[in-house]
């Protein structure tokens, strides 16, 4: 995916954060298509955080008990700048035809 374009995703904090207090065990967080959670005993652990997908939230959108917490968007954005990420990402996907209208 043309999410980082050549910018080294270990550099970039963006995972959720679980506060066990609040989690119901619901199971939604589950759902990830990126698979970065396991269930225990205890329910969810984030067992892969840099799979997940920077500027993702949608665990934590769905999460009943509002359990899932991320990091605030503002310093991705500023290394997305820095690193003109968004021109290398534009580039990218001209490049694989995702931006041609149908």
């Amino acid at each position: 995916m043309a999410w980082l374009v050549g910018y080294p995703r270990e550099k970039i904090t963006w995972h959720p954060t679980i506060d066990r207090e609040k989690c119901l065990k619901c199971g939604m967080c589950m759902n990830c298509g990126m698979n970065v959670y396991d269930w225990t005993e205890d329910g969810p652990v984030v067992a892969r955080p840099n799979q997940c997908i920077v500027g993702c939230n949608t665990c934590a959108n769905l999460c009943m008990g509002e359990a899932i917490s991320f990091p605030d968007i503002k310093p991705i954005r500023e290394i997305y700048k820095r690193e003109h990420i968004w021109a290398k990402v534009k580039k990218q996907l001209e490049e694989e035809g995702k931006l041609k209208p149908k």
